[in-house]
């Protein structure tokens, strides 16, 4: 059982994440956003009992909260920690203030005595398997397209507008699909999906649109098409491209008219149904060389979504990554387990060509295969020459003089970004000599890194 709801504003990946670690294991349901505007966008503030927000981000600053959460405790943290900037934030209704880096157990301290004023509010926030990065169940993102995709979704979802998703196979295309019309007015009608390239062409007109008794061989009986079960609802009809021209016309008059006709029927009967596709092809590619209506192709792109591939998704790749992770521990009712270093820039440095769903089958061999609780790259079968090197051969995590260089991959995210994430996350339950062999580094200059980076030392570490 729940703790307590809190939202973190945090506009640093890093931190935000091991915050939001360090307190789920203290059971706490966290939701995160990374900025006062997305905050406010995505949540209503007042369903949460406490938050927990950087005083410096993009845009209004952290103390905007205190007003918009109305009567809401707000905590607020910042690497900029002076005793005019925490009186003045005081006087402006924090209810407590905390400098970073912060000490992992001061942080639970403070977290627990401001919970422990507060009694507990009916109505509660959506909990991490509820998706807050995006208020739809089950699509995780927080880049900008992922956000504009959940913007669009928000718009056309309690219409009864048609909708083409585009997107690569493995980006998630059902998810979007399911969203929209549990987002809609249809959402206690019936959803039907229909893959159209898992059946076969010859079948494909009987399944959609039913068949009378007699109608063609082996018809012993009238059966009730696709299209007609999920009258009152919505249809999906995922891979569309491969739908046959015959096929093609009679959902042409399924969209204009609203009815069909089954397969050896004579009259035609109304239905009420809205229609969801999907492709991963270029439809109108496909209906400039006939393969595809083109009639068809305008009545379906009404509105028209599309997901980004992985690739194009920056460093939502991570938080993907992290949140697969702890779903996949948690089916097969194991801790959760942890990336190194080496994993992290490798998961961001590959291509991902089976976009997410090519992602958590890796995730799922890694944890399966692992000899403990720590993920190696070698386990979800990535090609990490060159990300190995980045770490053992870069003389970065062995100078320690402040003019050394920072090396970046091609997302922005440099090699102290996974050293000091790497750390927080870990030092809790590792021991400093474990922490720099799992780093590939000496204590040594482990503690000056520390120094360097302002990562302050677990109080009961060996």
């Amino acid at each position: 059982m729940s703790r307590g709801n809190i939202l973190i504003v945090e506009d640093e990946e890093i931190i935000r994440a091991s915050l939001r670690r360090l307190l789920t294991r203290s059971e706490y349901t966290v939701s995160e956003a990374g900025s006062v505007h997305e905050a406010e966008l995505s949540y209503n503030l007042k369903d949460y009992d406490m938050i927990i927000s950087d005083l410096r981000l993009p845009g209004s600053p952290g103390t905007e909260l205190i007003n918009l959460a109305e009567g809401i405790p707000v905590l607020i943290m910042t690497s900029y920690a002076s005793m005019n900037s925490a009186v003045d934030t005081m006087k402006m209704g924090a209810v407590d203030y905390i400098a970073k880096p912060f000490d992992h157990t001061e942080m639970l301290e403070r977290v627990s005595t401001i919970m422990s004023r507060r009694p507990a509010a009916p109505g509660k926030a959506s909990t991490i398997e509820e998706c807050p990065e995006s208020g739809f169940s089950g699509i995780l993102g927080q880049c900008d397209a992922m956000r504009l995709l959940f913007k669009r979704i928000k718009k056309v979802a309690p219409t009864h507008a048609t909708v083409l998703i585009q997107g690569e196979s493995g980006t998630g295309k059902e998810l979007v699909a399911k969203s929209l019309h549990e987002n809609s007015r249809r959402a206690n009608g019936p959803m039907i999906s229909v893959n159209c390239a898992a059946i076969p062409e010859s079948l494909i007109e009987s399944e959609l649109f039913g068949h009378e008794k007699g109608s063609f061989t082996g018809a012993t009986a009238a059966r009730t098409g696709l299209i007609e079960a999920a009258n009152g609802g919505t249809l999906f009809l995922d891979e569309i491209g491969e739908l046959p021209l015959e096929a093609q016309a009679r959902l042409l008059r399924v969209l204009q008219e609203g009815e069909i006709r089954r397969v050896g029927a004579v009259h035609s009967q109304k239905v009420d149904v809205r229609l969801i596709a999907a492709t991963h092809r270029n439809l109108r590619k496909l209906s400039s060389t006939g393969d595809f209506r083109e009639d068809l192709y305008y009545r379906l792109k009404v509105v028209e979504l599309r997901i980004p591939a992985l690739r194009e998704r920056g460093n939502d790749v991570l938080m993907l990554a992290e949140r697969l992770l702890e779903r996949i521990c948690a089916k097969m009712e194991l801790e959760v387990y942890s990336y190194s270093p080496e994993s992290m820039a490798a998961i961001c440095q590959h291509q991902w060509p089976g976009n997410v769903r090519e992602l958590e089958h890796a995730i799922e061999r890694a944890v399966i295969l692992s000899d403990d609780n720590i993920i190696m790259p070698e386990l979800m079968d990535l090609d990490v020459q060159i990300k190995s090197t980045m770490f053992r051969a870069s003389p970065t995590l062995e100078t320690v003089g402040s003019s050394a260089p920072v090396i970046e991959n091609k997302d922005g995210l440099s090699l102290e970004d996974y050293f000091q994430r790497f750390v927080l996350e870990h030092q809790d339950q590792m021991t400093e000599t474990e922490l720099a062999q799992k780093l590939g580094i000496s204590r040594k200059t482990l503690w000056e890194r520390r120094q360097r980076l302002g990562i302050p030392r677990k109080k009961a570490s060996a």
